[in-house]
């Protein structure tokens, strides 16, 4: 008797942690049919970051309509849907709480399983978009914002943290060095823009080792050597070289990123390697892993742009695997701003 053919699954996504209102439909776990962002950059460079307040209000203004229009997009409806996704942290609590609010109340009224969605693994999991033979297990290094960690993914679903940042994140880091340079706001896309003119060699940054583990990150220091080094040029009148500032800082960052990734996929024995997460659409370092993993013989992944920084398809693709496990959430499910990997 021939296997039964396996039905297609269609999944409504959510995805509202930070400053972007977005809504997707994914089938499959990998076949992004829409894909809508509501960005609100414009917003918050105004006043140099993002302020919680002002992206709770315009994610409850926006998020009917991305839902909407990522539905249309799909050309589907919502009743075509097998299950809603949302991510539930971490993430800024009112604007998590908007999303989570929202794909309850659409669930509930068109009787759909819910699945919570934690917002790193949905950056991991934008890895299997365009990379359709990437299967677990591998190593994976998010770099975002909010997040720097290195996890090893053993299945779908089961992560283990081998290391994260002590204090700042690389993308956290990256805004608060572009702001004292004078760059603004957001600081990673205006780093890597401007360290193109300038000499990454220029000046020596330190670059932090977490003693109790190899693995761990630390970018205060750094960031803190940034501003010391300004404040120098500014006490001796000294023209600040801001191509040269950005380029340094940029590298040593990168350097410690490629650094600890290499030791851990010497360690662990592993072949396949990613990126994610906003960081993750830094060219420069996207060639320095590049660089490191061909020199190993390690294959290696990243998502496009559009995947790296907060997008719906990425919790799409990672409910996807976690509704065919049979997990799903309840009514009660709530915003959870400090979830851990690996907390359900």
């Amino acid at each position: 008797m021939a296997a039964m053919e396996q039905k297609d699954v269609a999944i409504l996504a959510i995805e509202s942690s930070c400053d972007e209102t977005a809504a997707a439909v994914v089938r499959n776990g990998r076949e992004v049919l829409s894909n809508i962002i509501s960005s609100q950059i414009d917003l918050h460079t105004l006043y140099g970051g993002v302020v919680p307040e002002l992206a709770s209000r315009k994610h409850i203004e926006r998020i009917n309509q991305v839902i909407s229009g990522a539905l249309e997009e799909a050309g589907m409806a919502l009743q075509d849907m097998d299950a809603i996704a949302v991510t539930y942290g971490p993430g800024l609590v009112g604007a998590l709480l908007v999303g989570v609010a929202e794909a309850k109340a659409i669930a509930y009224a068109a009787r759909k399983p819910l699945v919570g969605v934690h917002h790193i693994e949905g950056h991991i999991s934008a890895n299997y978009i365009e990379n359709k033979e990437l299967e677990p297990p591998f190593l994976c290094l998010v770099v975002s914002g909010g997040h720097t960690h290195l996890v090893k993914v053993s299945g779908y679903g089961c992560y283990g943290i081998l290391g994260r940042t002590r204090d700042d994140a690389a993308g956290e880091a990256f805004d608060k060095v572009a702001r004292a340079i004078g760059l603004g706001y957001p600081g990673g896309p205006k780093i890597e823009q401007k360290a193109r003119e300038g000499d990454p060699n220029a000046i020596t940054f330190p670059k932090a080792k977490v003693a109790d583990n190899p693995y761990d990150f630390s970018f205060s220091g750094v960031k803190s050597a940034v501003l010391n080094y300004i404040n120098g040029c500014r006490m001796k009148q000294i023209d600040i070289a801001e191509a040269d500032i950005a380029a340094s800082f940029q590298k040593a960052v990168v350097d410690v990123l490629v650094e600890h990734a290499m030791m851990a996929i010497e360690e662990h024995k592993m072949k396949k390697f990613a990126i994610a997460g906003g960081v993750a659409a830094n060219a420069a370092l996207r060639c320095a892993m590049e660089k490191a993993c061909r020199e190993r013989g390690v294959e290696f992944y990243h998502p496009s742009p559009v995947y790296c920084t907060d997008n719906a398809a990425m919790i799409g693709t990672a409910a996807y695997y976690e509704y065919l496990a049979g997990k799903a959430d309840g009514w009660d499910l709530n915003a959870v701003p400090n979830l851990k990997l690996g907390e359900r």
